[in-house]
């Protein structure tokens, strides 16, 4: 391990809460993964048990009643809201989002992306969500299908330093291409940061063979480089939009002073690690995983990782392994 990587994990450590009588149910974390409809039932699932999983005491899913019916069978600790509706479902997307706007001031993060697909009425109704979730300055983590929104829409994410943008090596080419970028032949650091760039400093964490992390600013411009597995089974980038949705909830906590903080670090700052540490703790599942299923692992071998990752890279305060 780098000593540029044991620093980054100490400040994420700092924004981790520490277990307090004082604390009461909710406040380390309630977070809401939008996404789940007639075709895709998984990805909701292992985004919001990575959340549980990593610590968040409250994770959601929003998604289509099929969904609903689906991803209650998974697991009875979830909480599953059949809230969306795809078409031909005839109510406009203002209706349809009324009720998820209505949960938004409940959350401290959301996901928006796993399992959602592109049908026009759930892309429109999301779509809505995130202006709304913009108006309450609620940090928003978007993948999968959501990044095909914003290709499509990049006003509803631009200039928003609020929100983390999760594309694999297809999905930021995409963006890059809809933002008028050319980053063919770049995989690293400099593309990562043009796009969060001519995004107005969204947070990209840009998969790959390393992940880079970026807002467009030196400063904020951090690679993940930890060890991976060698298996790309559908459905790792689940555990990581998890895993930044539960941290991006400790992090306002952090900014809160729910507890003696220390470390005196900002929004911007604390932002880029929330994305730098789910980078990290998923590439450690992703490692641990591999190492016990080999070419077999699934991205159910994730979930079964994420507090055993939490553990070896960052532990508990009194029990830091750094």
């Amino acid at each position: 391990m780098s000593p540029a990587t044991k620093e980054l994990l100490k400040k994420v450590r700092m924004m981790v809460p520490p277990m307090l009588e004082k604390f009461h149910k909710g406040m380390l974390g309630r977070v809401a993964v939008i996404g789940g409809s007639e075709n895709y039932t998984g990805a909701p699932y292992f985004s919001a048990m990575a959340s549980a999983r990593l610590g968040a005491d409250l994770s959601h899913v929003i998604c289509t009643p099929p969904a609903a019916n689906v991803i209650k069978t998974y697991s009875p600790n979830l909480m599953v809201h059949p809230l969306m509706r795809e078409s031909p479902h005839q109510s406009p997307a203002s209706t349809l989002a009324f009720p998820v706007i209505a949960m938004l001031t409940h959350l401290h993060s959301l996901v928006i992306g796993p399992g959602l697909g592109r049908d026009d009425l759930m892309q429109a109704t999301v779509a809505e969500v995130i202006t709304a979730a913009r108006e309450k300055k609620l940090p928003l983590v978007l993948d999968a299908d959501a990044l095909w929104l914003v290709q499509k829409r990049p006003e509803l994410v631009k200039g928003y330093k609020e929100c983390v943008l999760t594309p694999n090596v297809v999905e930021f080419g995409r963006l890059a291409e809809s933002v008028g970028l050319d980053t063919k032949g770049d995989t690293g650091k400099e593309g990562c940061k043009a796009l969060a760039n001519a995004l107005g400093g969204v947070m990209v964490v840009r998969k790959g063979g390393v992940d880079w992390i970026s807002d467009g600013s030196d400063e904020r411009t951090v690679v993940g480089e930890g060890q991976g597995g060698k298996k790309r089974s559908g459905g790792q980038g689940d555990t990581l939009t998890g895993s930044i949705g539960t941290l991006l909830a400790w992090r306002g906590m952090y900014l809160e002073s729910a507890w003696d903080v220390e470390g005196g670090m900002g929004r911007e700052e604390t932002l880029m690690l929330a994305a730098w540490g789910g980078s990290a703790i998923t590439r450690e599942c992703s490692r641990l995983a591999f190492g016990k299923r080999g070419r077999s692992l699934q991205a159910s071998d994730l979930t079964d990782e994420v507090p055993v990752a939490f553990e070896t890279l960052i532990g508990e305060k009194e029990e830091s392994k750094l």
